[in-house]
């Protein structure tokens, strides 16, 4: 279970440095295409600064999620993974509350899966 885990954790923080990547460098093209059912196309261009700043959030996630796996005490690598998992997995469920369910299924569960290998391990 705990190779599981590692692969899961892996994968959420992969998924945040893409989003980091997409809301601050690719908001025009790729986020225009990511979010097209949620803003109007002439929306993208006014709100590329707080885009960015989700961004950046999403790399504090990652950030987090790639520090658990260079703790050497067991104890605490879960501690900070589950920490900053939870964060993403909040953050999913307000985000399919708020705005569209579909942040669930791609942001949340994830989480929540990892946070389950992880409490299983």
């Amino acid at each position: 279970m705990e190779l599981v885990a590692k692969i899961l954790i892996a994968i959420v923080a992969l998924e945040h440095i893409y989003i980091l990547w997409m809301e601050m460098f690719a908001w025009e093209t790729k986020g225009k295409e990511v979010f097209k059912a949620a803003l109007p196309a002439e929306m993208f261009k006014p709100t590329k600064g707080l885009a960015a700043n989700q961004g950046l959030y999403n790399g504090f996630l990652a950030a987090g999620l790639i520090w658990s796996f260079l703790i050497d005490d067991p104890k605490w690598q879960d501690n900070i993974a589950l920490f900053f998992l939870g964060c993403v997995a909040v953050a999913g469920i307000y985000g399919a509350i708020s705005a569209t369910k579909k942040i669930f299924f791609v942001q949340a569960l994830p989480a929540i899966l990892a946070i389950i290998a992880v409490l299983l391990k």
